[in-house]
Order: structure tokens, then sequence, then C-alpha cells
């Protein structure tokens, strides 16, 4: 009778247990999410978005930056928050700031940040307007040829502030009316769920 037991549960049981591993193992790695699969799929939608920014606004520059941990202070070990651009769009008019903007403390630009925070954007029509606070920005401006600039902040629906939307002028001064400020606002938000739907997976 042992014999027959021991039989069963190698010659049935063991088959049988495999393929039930194999079987939850294999449905484990599809229900996986591919990182870098998925990265290339947000980095498509948020570049689409931010070149028909470009091409409706007639801009010169387009650029997306997010939030994030960029290491830990010694001795507490608390997060250092950062900010990169992570996304940009260049007109034949203007250069390119992304390189120049990675791992950039927050509070290096605390004054800016705390005006999206709280106001969710900025509206700078004139960068050499001596009249016109610029929250800090001017030199960074001059720096990269703008003239004028418009940053949006990027929050979840739960209303937690993740990143940026920049639109800069370089090759003359644009003053965008009403109308166009609510809808780059808009578009800040689409971009915002974008990234929040990526981020949650």
């Amino acid at each position: 009778m042992m014999e027959l037991l021991i039989a069963f549960v190698t010659g049935v049981m063991g088959p049988v247990m495999l393929i039930l591993v194999k079987y939850y193992l294999d449905q484990k790695k599809k229900n996986k999410p591919d990182i870098v699969m998925d990265t290339l799929r947000v980095s498509e939608l948020v570049n689409s978005k931010i070149e028909h920014i470009k091409d409706e606004f007639d801009a010169d520059r387009v650029w997306v930056s997010q939030f994030h941990n960029g290491g830990n202070f010694y001795p507490t070990g608390k997060s250092i928050a950062k900010f990169s651009i992570m996304y940009e769009t260049v007109g034949q008019s203007a250069v390119s700031v992304q390189t120049t903007f990675k791992n950039i403390p927050v509070n290096l630009f605390s004054k800016s940040i705390n005006e999206l925070l709280n106001n969710d954007s900025i509206e700078i029509t004139n960068v050499h307007d001596q009249n016109v606070d610029t929250y800090g920005l001017r030199s960074i401006a001059d720096q990269s040829g703008c003239k004028s600039t418009y940053l949006f902040a990027i929050k979840t629906i739960e209303d937690r502030f993740i990143g940026i939307l920049c639109v800069d002028y370089t090759s003359d001064y644009r003053n965008l009316d009403l109308e166009e400020i609510n809808h780059l606002q808009v578009q800040a938000t689409s971009i915002g769920g974008v990234l929040m739907s990526y981020l949650n997976q």
C-alpha cells in the first residue's frame, strides 16, 4: 500500500505540482511591468504633448521637469528633494537646457517653486523688465536666451506637486492671453495624468 502511495505521489502529484508551479511563475512574469517599455510609452506620450504645445503656441522651447529623490543628507539620512528636466522639445531659434537642469536641489529655486505650489502658474512676459517679478529666474532666463517664459505646476488629482511644464520664447517677447494660459494649465493637468499613471504602475 505504501509503495502504491509513493508511486501515486511521484507519478501523478509531482507532475501536477510542477505544472501548477510553472503556471504560477508564468502568470507572475506576465503581470510584472516591463519598465523599459512603460518608460518609452510614457516618453512618447509626453514628448508628443509638448511638441504639440510648441507648435500650437508657436513656442521656441517647451520642457517638463519632475521632482525626485536625489540622495540623502548626512547624518540624518533625510531625502534630498531635487528636480530634473525629463522631457524637452526645442525649436530652431532656441538651445536645449535639459542637460543643464539635472539633479538640481529644489531649495535653489525655492521662490519660483513656492509660487507654483501656491498659485499654479508663473507668467513672465518680459524677463528683462525690472518692474516684473521673475521669482529668481531672471539670470537663468538670460543664460538660456529666454525673453518670455510661462511655467505651470503639474499636480496629481490629490493635488500633489510632481513637476513643472515650461513654455519659453527666445526669439521674441510673447504675451499670452487668459484663454491661452487656461489652455496650458489644462495641458499641464493632462501631462500630470500621464506621469501619474506611469508612477502608479
